[in-house]
């Protein structure tokens, strides 16, 4: 199984009416992530066919920013006042973006996902369910089907030496991924207390349950019972 199915294996089972990115190398799901990629969220979200009516005068306490690419938001989602929407940015069906949330560009907001009060989401993809619902920073990362993270939780996506990030797998082998930024991969179904804060480079296998107030770097394995 390739690594992206590893950590994501919801997309083994998606159903085709879930409006998702794709992935061209399996084996470095971060490569979405680079602004250099020929595949990467920013470019996909540009070229998607898509005509969705939504009525942006319905909200002229938020604000939408199209000067560098389009916002697709689909008609059933859900917006909060006072929400900055930067584009390119997808908002699929029955997502929630609520009240004060801001969405940078290169967000892409899967059906059913949610991004609370006072979060902050930028070139990130939260895969259906996915949860971000309070004062988060989601940076260059990708979430996946049906996580949560705690309130307070940060995904950080830069070193503080300004060096490219490391990825580390399972069997202790080191990758670079040859990106400046870049957050966190988080399994599905995954669970994260308050107050987390992530590494750049982080890799939590599905099914991970992690405590509140802790720092996570590397692979983080699925918890057992």
């Amino acid at each position: 199984m390739s690594l992206l199915k590893t950590i994501f294996p919801g997309l083994e089972n998606v159903i085709s009416n879930y409006d998702l990115p794709s992935w061209g190398d399996e084996s470095a799901p971060w490569n979405i992530l680079s602004p250099t990629n020929e595949n990467s969220i920013i470019n996909q979200i540009k070229s998607l066919d898509i005509k969705y009516n939504f009525d942006y005068a319905k909200f002229k306490n938020s604000n939408f920013d199209t000067s560098e690419g389009p916002i697709h938001i689909h008609p059933t989602s859900k917006i909060g006042d006072y929400v900055r929407i930067e584009g390119p940015c997808f908002i699929g069906k029955d997502a929630e973006i609520r009240h004060a949330a801001y969405l940078r560009k290169g967000s892409w907001i899967s059906d059913n996902a949610i991004v609370g009060h006072c979060s902050e989401i930028k070139n990130s993809i939260l895969l259906p369910g996915a949860k971000a619902p309070h004062f988060n920073y989601v940076g260059d990362s990708i979430l996946g089907f049906g996580i949560n993270i705690g309130a307070g939780v940060k995904l950080s996506n830069v070193r503080n030496d300004g060096r490219s990030i490391l990825v580390y797998l399972k069997d202790g082998t080191k990758i670079n991924s040859g990106l400046k930024k870049f957050g966190a991969l988080i399994g599905d179904k995954t669970e994260i207390g308050c107050n987390v804060v992530s590494n750049p480079g982080t890799i939590l296998e599905p099914m991970a349950r992690i405590n509140p107030n802790q720092t996570l770097s590397g692979w983080n394995p699925k918890f057992e019972y």
